[in-house]
């Protein structure tokens, strides 16, 4: 069965595919704005580890929607929230049997209800899967340590190919770098550069 999984490069999206491919054939996908070649990050990953990688291109409506809904709010919860909800519906639209994210059960942001994740289902006859949604972090971390070859650092540091850099790149371009600081609070990320040997 093949499996479309979100993916970031990160430890979550990475410790998905690892849980996930022992019953599909993942494929892992980044969707972008095309406004950065960050998705270039998790190609690597995703070839790292072992699993195909497809781009898919997201609304620039949505990227422009969402700048304006984080610098209105001051903070990035939940213009993340709606590009997660778009690139769930862009990946549905695959040719797949399934798709499936790295959420957590303790994220804030990004959240799947169960009515949404039904929605998903009904509407493009796809199965939505959230392999982590009963780990919460500190399992994950466990996990991860036991598993892979992961850098974690500041979130200006570390690459990534999450919505969260296109986003800074726009609201840099349109708000300053001012704005950026603004609505991103400190925060690290993770890249994922392989399996542990």
């Amino acid at each position: 069965m093949e499996l479309a999984l979100l993916y970031s490069g990160g430890k979550d999206s990475s410790l998905a595919a690892h849980l996930l491919d022992r019953f599909y054939d993942v494929r892992c996908v980044t969707g972008s704005f095309g406004l950065t070649d960050d998705w270039e990050h998790a190609e690597r990953a995703a070839t790292e580890l072992g699993y195909s990688f497809e781009r898919v291109d997201l609304d620039d409506e949505v990227a422009a929607a969402t700048v304006e809904t984080m610098i209105a709010d001051g903070y990035p919860r939940n213009g993340i929230q709606r590009v997660h909800e778009h690139a769930l519906e862009v990946v549905a639209t695959r040719d797949v049997d399934a798709i499936a994210d790295g959420t957590r059960r303790d994220d804030r942001v990004p959240t799947v209800s169960r009515a949404q994740a039904q929605s998903l289902e009904d509407r493009h006859g796809v199965d939505y899967i959230s392999p982590l949604s009963g780990f919460g972090r500190h399992a994950v971390d466990r996990l991860v340590e036991a598993t892979f070859d992961v850098q974690q650092g500041p979130s200006e540091e570390v690459p990534k190919a999450d919505y969260e850099d296109e986003l800074r790149t726009l609201i840099a371009d349109e708000h300053g770098e001012r704005a950026v600081d603004e609505v991103f609070p400190d925060h690290d990320q993770t890249y994922v550069h392989g399996r542990n040997r």
